[in-house]
């Protein structure tokens, strides 16, 4: 039992490290003012994309397929606070 929770400590530090790496590797996206403001604007323009499929879909599968879409360009609209944070 104690090495069960040893190793499961230990992965999470592991994952928590790596997640930092990757992290770093983003800075040269987020630091460039220009290239950052591009990103964003591009994920805006898909994210009404995706407001339009939900108003047009008389699917649920179609709605729920887009919200998470759009809970997913969210998420990267924060990336560089999340990375600016972790740096």
């Amino acid at each position: 039992m104690v090495l069960a929770l040893f190793l499961c400590h230990r992965n999470k530090d592991s994952a928590v490290m790596q997640d930092k790496d990757n992290l770093n590797q983003l800075k040269g996206l987020v630091s460039n003012q220009a290239q950052w403001a591009k990103f964003v604007d591009y994920l805006e323009f898909v994210i009404r994309q995706q407001h339009r499929t939900m108003e047009q879909s008389d699917s649920v599968d179609a709605i729920r397929r887009a919200q998470g879409a759009i809970y997913q360009l969210r998420r990267l609209q924060m990336l560089r606070e999340e990375v600016l944070k972790n740096g």
